[in-house]
């Protein structure tokens, strides 16, 4: 009350005051004098006065709101309206494409060949299935020029069964082969129709036999395991066992995860003879390794940082050596997918194997030195990335320094008293020499769609070697490309074209009186090949293949001429149990 009071007192004043003033004022005589304007009036407005503080509310008592609380009471409306029932759209669907488990494949062509094929799965139950599978290659022969047999049959044989379980899945399998080649390559003209040496039998027969499996493991810290034995030979009584076994874990230390792998591999063999002497030519050693890896990613960045350990044992020779290999690797993408950036250095022990040799070159002789190939280390970078969802490309540079490479070179002829059909120069060796290799290439996939696939790849070499004059049998340049189209629901076709560019072997400058060598340049090649089916119905299918379509009589090894052009046809058919 005081306040207003206070309030009413000051408006009383004010109003007096006021009041006072007008009465003055009033008082006043207007003048009518001559008012001489000297300059025009400039009105300016002037700032706004702005309150600078927020008023403060100063009353003793503030009035609270009073709550309300609204209702709604619901209400059902009566009403007559219907909705009819729509209809879905009958949508034109294809029938799906049955599967089956198994086929089977025969072929029948030029030059006698036979190409057949049997897969075959079962499944026993939800968690077990047994599989196998029957290859056969033969071909009677018949090259140009050739003045020894050159047949060949080649049949492989696989079995395998496999359980998945919840917290593991294993698998068990076992196989055999059985291949019979020619040593036809016969140096000419050094030997022609009129030589003895042309009615020479050089057939040679591998045999072999593997059985293994692995085992992985689901929440563990051994993530997988892989343990297999295999047995090899010749009917030129060579014989060669190995084993191998590898486990593959994750180690928890701290916070991180190192994953490793533990290597053993046991390799041991013998030959009938060397190659120039009648003695038994033996072989063997053992490797311990182990692998520790750290990854570690942030962002676009994933780095691998590891090192390889490896403990040799020669036993044969009774000594034993100790290898430390990088094992660093890293990417990072610049621009999503479209361009990630990677490179590494990496080294290892490569365990070569007569096995191994017979399989890249089939006239090797029964006379080889087998030991491992060091790896020093391997240092490559490169770019890769997709340009859209169906193209997608690989460019890469690398550097490889490896001591005691294999290389294959030519055998030299014995001329007094040769014992053996592969002593005449139709034979390989391998030889082992510090190289050094350089390497540029690339790739590129194109899926235009699902019918239609395309693969194109190619790599340029340069190498340098220590102790032999060349880098025997390896080509400068080699390059690929693969089609496959479905060109409609019955009909398919594809493609393929090799190249594999010049490469060097030993041969003979002269041969009296004194021995010498050389090298011989073999020419660049191209093998195209293509190939066209029809599916009668979806079990049973016809197709046509041609390989060499150029017709090309080129040297994969030195005297070793290939078939010319080979036209095979036949038939598949799939089927279930």
């Amino acid at each position: 009350m005081r306040k207003h009071i206070h309030k009413i007192i000051l408006l009383l004043l004010s109003l007096q005051v006021s009041m006072a003033w007008a009465q003055e004022r009033g008082n006043d005589t207007i003048k009518t004098d001559v008012i001489q304007v000297v300059k025009p009036y400039t009105p300016t407005i002037s700032d706004a006065f702005k309150v600078k503080e927020t008023p403060v509310l100063d009353d003793d008592e503030t009035t609270a709101k009073k709550e309300i609380e609204y209702n709604i009471f619901s209400f059902p409306v009566a009403s007559t309206f219907t909705p009819a029932k729509g209809k879905a759209a009958v949508i034109d669907k294809e029938k799906p494409a049955k599967f089956y488990d198994n086929y089977a494949s025969l072929g029948f062509g030029s030059y006698t060949s036979i190409l057949g094929e049997v897969y075959l799965n079962h499944e026993l139950s939800k968690t077990d299935n047994i599989g196998g599978y029957l290859s056969h290659h033969s071909s009677q022969g018949g090259i140009d020029d050739v003045l020894l047999d050159d047949y060949f049959y080649d049949t492989n044989l696989n079995v395998n069964f496999s359980r998945k379980e919840r917290d593991l899945s294993w698998n068990v399998e076992g196989g055999f082969k059985h291949q019979i080649f020619n040593w036809y390559g016969l140096p000419q003209p050094y030997y022609d129709i009129t030589s003895p040496e042309s009615q020479l039998g050089v057939s040679h027969t591998f045999y072999g036999g593997n059985l293994g499996g692995d085992i992985s493991f689901q929440d563990s810290y051994i993530k997988k395991a892989h343990v297999m034995f295999r047995h090899f030979g010749d009917d030129y009584g060579s014989g060669e066992n190995r084993f191998s076994a590898d486990v593959s874990g994750d180690i928890p230390i701290a916070d991180i995860n190192i994953s490793t792998k533990v290597m053993f591999d046991y390799l041991g063999g013998s030959f009938d003879r060397y190659y120039n002497v009648n003695a038994e030519n033996k072989y063997g050693n053992f490797n311990i390794g182990l692998a520790p890896t750290y990854r570690y990613t942030q962002d676009d960045l994933t780095l691998d940082l590891g090192v390889s350990l490896f403990y040799l044992n020669d036993t044969q020779a009774k000594e034993s050596k100790f290898y430390i290999y990088p094992n660093i690797a890293a990417s990072y993408r610049l621009v999503d997918e479209v361009l990630i950036a990677y490179g590494g250095i990496k080294g290892g022990l490569i365990q070569n194997t007569y096995e191994n040799f017979a399989k890249e070159n089939k006239f090797v002789s029964p006379t080889l030195l087998i030991t491992p190939t060091d790896q020093q280390y391997h240092g490559y970078v490169g770019l890769r990335g997709k340009v859209s969802n169906n193209v997608s490309y690989d460019i890469k540079g690398a550097y490889f320094a490896e001591s005691n490479k294999a290389l294959y070179r030519h055998n030299d002829i014995v001329f007094i008293s040769p014992e053996k059909n592969y002593q005449f120069g139709n034979s390989f060796s391998v030889v082992y020499d510090d190289v050094s290799t350089f390497n540029i290439g690339g790739e590129l996939s194109v899926d235009v769609n699902r019918n239609f696939k395309l693969g194109l790849k190619a790599d340029f070499f340069a190498y340098s070697t220590d102790n032999e004059s060349e880098a025997w049998n390896l080509p400068s340049i080699t390059g690929s490309l693969f089609m496959d189209y479905q060109i409609d629901e019955n009909w398919f076709a594809g493609a393929s074209l090799f190249y594999v560019g010049e490469r060097k072997d030993q041969v003979y400058e002269t041969t009296f009186p004194v021995i010498s060598f050389g090298s011989q340049t073999l020419d660049g090649y191209f093998d195209a090949n293509a190939h066209v089916g029809y599916h009668i119905n979806d079990r049973l299918s016809v197709f046509a293949k041609a390989n060499n379509i150029a017709n090309q009589n080129y040297q994969r090894w030195l005297n070793y001429p290939v078939q010319s052009i080979q036209i095979l046809a036949g038939a598949t058919y799939k089927f279930d149990f």
